[in-house]
């Protein structure tokens, strides 16, 4: 089994200005949320004035139009979207939404071809950063594509889709170690995407954590877990919180549609939302709207608002609120968002 200390890529030198140390900045995350305040993030500023905290959503996707598909920036075959996923037309239900900034993850619909959405990083830097989709070649190039991806077009995150690695293999691999190792290394979280059920991945997760702890996890749309009601989803759910046992795991409340066996405002993802929260506590855990599938199942804003009213329920206390809605994510980044 591979240790943290002995990474396959040791030649190489850290990259810590793109990510904090996550054993320095837990802490002190934990620390500001404690203390009810936390930069541009804290929702009481150091002048008389308030400042309202951002809404930053930390899931969606781009990709281009079928007139851009046709010239510059094409669809990976058989992956042609049947829903537009235009960056203007995001702005405007961001505007529209009083969502200040997001986390736009690499679409499956253009694969490795990130030119796209690296066009957007560059119109867009105020308001967008980027997750890069890990390339798990048998050869190892998505190795150096990662880190090109990292320091020449400044991604923040690397995506996993197990469903990408080669047939019988796991992200576990020699090619998913090194991968997941030099993400720490560079200081960009792991998303890991567990479509298909999280107890399929929760072993490879769990040793990945155990091996590189200096690499940050973040679990798209909680693993794929459903209220649960039978035995089986109860032991998956549970797992799920058992994995707040690694300090660098942060959990994304997104896609509730896909979550939810109710209609919006999704109401049986409550205990979900409550239960996540008090394992890893509200600073740990990110609120996603996984745009634009979420525009024909209940709206861009709706999305957003869906989340204030299950905290209303449970309750959530306002500061968790905002950890959900903006601060969590924006303290893992530290990017300069500005408001639409």
């Amino acid at each position: 089994m591979a240790s943290a200390s002995a990474s396959p890529f040791s030649g190489f030198p850290p990259h810590k200005f793109l990510f904090s140390n996550p054993r320095k900045l837990l802490p002190s995350i934990r620390m500001a949320s404690e203390a009810g305040g936390l930069g541009e993030f804290s929702s009481q500023s150091a002048s008389s004035s308030p400042s309202p905290p951002k809404i930053l959503d930390s899931h969606l996707h781009v990709w281009a139009s079928p007139q851009e598909a046709v010239g510059s920036y094409p669809y990976f075959p058989g992956q042609e979207p049947s829903i537009p996923g235009y960056a203007n037309f995001l702005l405007k239900l961001m505007s529209e939404a009083g969502v200040d900034g997001a986390l736009i993850v690499q679409p499956i619909n253009h694969m490795f071809d990130h030119s796209l959405v690296t066009s957007v990083l560059k119109r867009h830097p105020s308001k967008f950063i980027g997750c890069c989709l890990a390339n798990p070649a048998e050869d190892g190039t998505g190795i150096r594509q990662l880190e090109d991806l990292v320091l020449k077009d400044r991604y923040r995150a690397v995506r996993f889709n197990p469903y990408l690695w080669p047939s019988g293999q796991k992200m576990t691999n020699e090619i998913g170690k090194a991968m997941f190792c030099r993400a720490g290394e560079l200081g960009v979280p792991v998303g890991i995407m567990c479509m298909k059920g999280l107890s399929l991945h929760i072993s490879e997760i769990e040793e990945l954590c155990e091996n590189y702890p200096s690499t940050i996890v973040l679990l798209d749309h909680m693993g794929f877990c459903k209220p649960p009601m039978t035995d089986e989803e109860h032991n998956t759910f549970s797992s799920l919180l058992k994995l707040a046992r690694f300090p660098q795991v942060y959990v994304k409340f997104s896609a509730l549609f896909r979550l939810s066996r109710k209609q919006y405002p999704y109401e049986d993802t409550r205990d979900l939302l409550s239960q996540v929260v008090s394992n890893y506590g509200a600073n740990r855990v990110m609120w996603g709207s996984d745009f634009p599938f979420v525009v024909k199942e209940c709206g861009y804003k709706e999305a957003r608002e869906a989340v204030s009213l299950l905290a209303n329920q449970i309750p959530l206390s306002s500061s968790d609120l905002e950890w959900i809605m903006g601060r969590t994510l924006g303290q893992l980044f530290q990017q300069p968002w500005q408001a639409l």
